[in-house]
Order: C-alpha cells, then structure tokens, then sequence
C-alpha cells in the first residue's frame, strides 16, 4: 500500500478521523537500523492518551502507539463486492434476524432485546441496530439486567467488516468489559449458481416442519421444548430439506426410512433473500454430494418463489463449510460477534 506523498512518508491522520476507515503503517521493533513495519488496515475507533484503536474487519482490535506510526491516511470504505448481490448491513441484518426469530423480544430504543430460552446466541443477544435511547453504560445495564430476570447470560451481537458496520461499539463493549466468544462470516452470493448446481436433488424431501427425523440429525436439538421449534420454524417463508438415510451405505439404492436422515438442511425465503441454515451431513455420508443437494434443491424452491440473492452464516473456524461455499459462489460481506457481559 502507498502512503507516499512526494516520495516522503507522512502521517495524514489525527484523532478527528475516528469512525474513518484507515491504513498506517507503524514501526514495530523499536526503531533500530533494522527497522521492521506493519501494516494495518481498518476503522479508527478510537485515539486517546496517545495510543490509536483500529478495529480490523475480522473483529480484531489493533492498539498502536502513536510515537511508532511512520504513516498514516484516511482510505475509501472496501470496494463493491465482484460477485454476489449489492447488500446493506442494514438491509441483511433485518433479513437475517427474521430468519432466526426468538421467543420473546423487547425494544430497548433501535436496540432488540432478545430471548429463547438459551437456545443459541442469535437468538439470545441483543441485537443493537440504531441507539439504545440511554447512554452506552446504562443500556448495557439495562441489557444484563433484562437477562438475568430469565437466567441466561447476557450477550451483544455486533458486527464488523462492512460499510456501516458496528466497530465502534466493539470497541466500547470491550471498553466496558465485554468479551468476544463467538464470531462467524455473514456471506452472500446469487441465487441462481447455487440452484443450478449439478447436483441430485430427487432424494431431497422438502417440508415446511421438522419432523422427528430431522431433528435427530440437527446436532443443535439436544433437549427437545418449545423454544427450539419456535425458532426453528420462524421466518417469512420456511423449509426443510431431508436427504433420507441408507440401511449401510449411501451407494445403496434403497432408502431406509427408520434411519436417521444422511443430510438436512433449512432455507427462509424473505423477498429477494434467501437464507440457508442447519446443513449437516451425517460423518459417514461426507464428501457424497449430499450437502450440495440439499443446498441446490433448497435454492430452487427459494427461486420459485421469487428470491434471487442468497446469504448464510459460518463459523470462521468451519473450514470444511467455508470451502463448501467458496465452491458455490458465496464471498463474505461482513462478519458479527457475540459480546458477553463480564
């Protein structure tokens, strides 16, 4: 990267760019003849007492010293994405918490308060899309004491990567002793790709409810109530997809239908989006194809209905799914963290 003005290195930025997305380059061994540098790039959060905040797009927080910087300026926000739908943060947050809605909600000003019997932190955070309406410190009260009336720890999901993107408030939630646990990649792709995949889909079975066997291949549905099935089955438009399971071997013709499902998969369909969730192979069925069917026959019901973008959700630990989707066109947008209450 060029920080180069007039064949000098300068450093164009002063703490008035906070909230600005940034790069410097900072010397990192001291300054001696051997001098090494690094370079960061992301949003200025913060410049106090002489040390720089940068939140890269990955959720990291940088700390940099101000008296190590060589060179620094303003840069423009990431460029538009290549391949895949143009997006908002704010339109795809909206579309991806419909699809995962929890049992009971609460508005804390622009921020949703949300709950479901700590059956997953999606539907267990709050979700903070605007102002709390109360100062940082005593919305985050407010949002501890919210979950303590239900027994279930407290949790703020926010999101960093992207145009609009929340790292600023990662940087305060941190600030005030909040934890990260858990972050995954919101991605996005064109819907058409992913239902024209080669792909045999006729073994898929789709319904609008989870049925027994469903359930018992969803490794998520480890105690069986009623906030698991509410989430589950919320959203605009829902379905479920089953590939049946083989009495030994998935070569078999012959589906066996007392045995657990060789795949599943979920899809919600909300306007132009559609959303896939819940992809999961049996281990001893891995790497027949079987993940592709679903997400293709899923993809194709989603363009019946009208939907023409899709997204999804994964852990950035999950290399075997990210490859999946690299495969199927899906490029990351931004990602999300959950923030836990010290």
């Amino acid at each position: 990267m060029e920080f180069t003005i007039g064949g000098r290195l300068e450093v164009s930025i002063t703490p008035a760019d906070v909230g600005k997305r940034v790069s410097v380059r900072r010397r990192t061994d001291g300054g001696g003849t051997g001098a090494q540098f690094t370079d960061v790039v992301g949003v200025l959060t913060s410049w106090n007492d002489d040390v720089l905040s940068i939140t890269r797009k990955s959720g990291e927080s940088v700390h940099i010293v101000e008296s190590s910087l060589v060179a620094g300026k303003v840069v423009p926000a990431a460029p538009a994405r290549r391949r895949g739908p143009a997006a908002s943060f704010g339109e795809l947050a909206s579309v991806t918490a419909r699809a995962w809605q929890p049992v009971e909600s609460e508005a804390l000003g622009d921020w949703r308060l949300r709950a479901a019997g700590g059956f997953t932190r999606r539907a267990n955070s709050a979700l903070p899309l605007g102002d709390p309406g109360l100062p940082l410190g005593e919305a985050l009260e407010r949002v501890r004491d919210w979950y303590e009336e239900r027994g279930l720890p407290a949790y703020v999901q926010a999101a960093t990567g992207a145009e609009g993107t929340q790292e600023l408030l990662c940087t305060e939630l941190e600030r005030h002793g909040w934890r990260r646990e858990v972050s995954a990649e919101v991605r996005i792709a064109a819907l058409a790709p992913v239902g024209d995949l080669r792909a045999e889909v006729r073994a898929v079975r789709l319904t609008r409810e989870p049925d027994a066997a469903w359930l018992a291949r969803y490794q998520r549905f480890s105690t069986p109530g009623p906030p698991v099935l509410r989430v589950l089955g919320s959203g605009p438009s829902v379905w479920f997809a089953t590939v049946p399971g083989y009495p030994g071997d998935a070569a078999t013709p012959d589906a066996d239908p007392a045995a657990p499902p060789a795949a599943i998969g979920r899809c919600v369909v909300d306007g132009r989006w559609a959303g896939f969730m819940a992809v999961e192979v049996a281990p001893e069925q891995r790497r027949r194809g079987l993940a592709t069917s679903v997400m293709a026959a899923l993809a194709r019901r989603a363009l019946e209905e009208g939907a023409s973008a899709a997204w999804l959700q994964v852990e950035e630990d999950n290399e075997g799914a990210r490859a999946l989707y690299d495969g199927m066109g899906f490029a990351a947008h931004h990602r999300y963290h959950h923030y836990r209450s010290a």
